[in-house]
């Protein structure tokens, strides 16, 4: 099926490993241009160079760290720059530290909202003219199955990215009159670094080992298993194409069925 990506431009947050990465990976795949941001460029620059190899398409390593406002302008510049527009926007961010409630004094707040809401409002205030003259922009948020169902443990999630999905559901009235799309991805246990660090947590704070925790973990998932990263990316790939252009608002779980509220 062609999804219409063909000569669009997207800029994906926090794409070295990962969630990010998959979703740059998909898009690139279905022949979008793509920009990559994160902290650390070697590991973005090999990222590149294997998006590059495997799909034919543009994929270029751009150095940013998504607390700093200045960084964030430069990304958004120097994509604009090297491919002279922009389509698609994917917002994501490391997941702050577990912990609960009495874990967490206000620098560890502020630094949650700083990464994880803040950042993501920053990426679309730049975007927002090059989406507008996009004229089928899209911007996509990867948050978390926890702004449905709240994760024990993981208060500043539970808070802070919840704060993404009001933003979006916002700007989804805002931005519609200029045929752009805001929409949102929660996923659950998917198999990448941040849920194997996750894993490990509870394993020391139960003293169990992390395959116990694990096990613990699949056994709430009526399907049985952790999801692969490329099952959300294959969300994000249709949420930015042409066959989702009248999809706007909402926020669609990919959890192997963990979620248990109706809507």
């Amino acid at each position: 099926m062609d999804m219409g990506l063909k000569g669009t431009v997207a800029l994906v947050a926090a794409s070295s490993q990962g969630l990010g990465k998959a979703v740059a990976i998909g898009l690139a795949r279905e022949g979008a241009s793509v920009a990559l941001c994160a902290r650390r460029l070697e590991v973005l620059e090999a990222g590149a160079a294997e998006i590059r190899d495997e799909t034919g398409s543009n994929a270029l390593a751009i150095r940013a760290d998504l607390t700093n406002e200045e960084e964030i302008k430069r990304a958004v510049a120097v994509t604009v720059e090297q491919f002279g527009k922009l389509d698609i926007l994917v917002n994501n961010a490391g997941g702050p530290p577990p912990g609960d409630f009495t874990k967490h004094d206000d620098a560890a707040w502020y630094r949650a909202f700083e990464l994880n809401l803040l950042s993501a409002a920053r990426l679309v205030r730049e975007a927002l003219p090059y989406l507008k003259a996009s004229g089928r922009g899209r911007i996509i948020n990867l948050t978390s199955v926890a702004v449905k169902q709240p994760v024990d443990g993981l208060i500043l999630s539970n808070a802070i990215r919840a704060g993404v999905t009001g933003m979006a559901k916002t700007l989804s009235s805002e931005l519609a009159p200029f045929g752009i799309t805001v929409n949102s991805i929660a996923p659950g246990r998917l198999d990448t670094e941040r849920i194997r660090q996750l894993d490990s947590a509870r394993a020391a704070a139960t003293g169990t080992t992390e395959e116990e925790a694990r096990n613990y973990f699949v056994s709430q998932i009526p399907m049985g298993r952790y999801g692969d990263p490329e099952e959300l990316a294959n969300l994000a790939v249709f949420l930015a194409s042409d066959k989702a252009s009248y999809i706007t608002g909402t926020t669609i779980q990919v959890d192997g069925g963990l979620f248990k509220g109706l809507v």
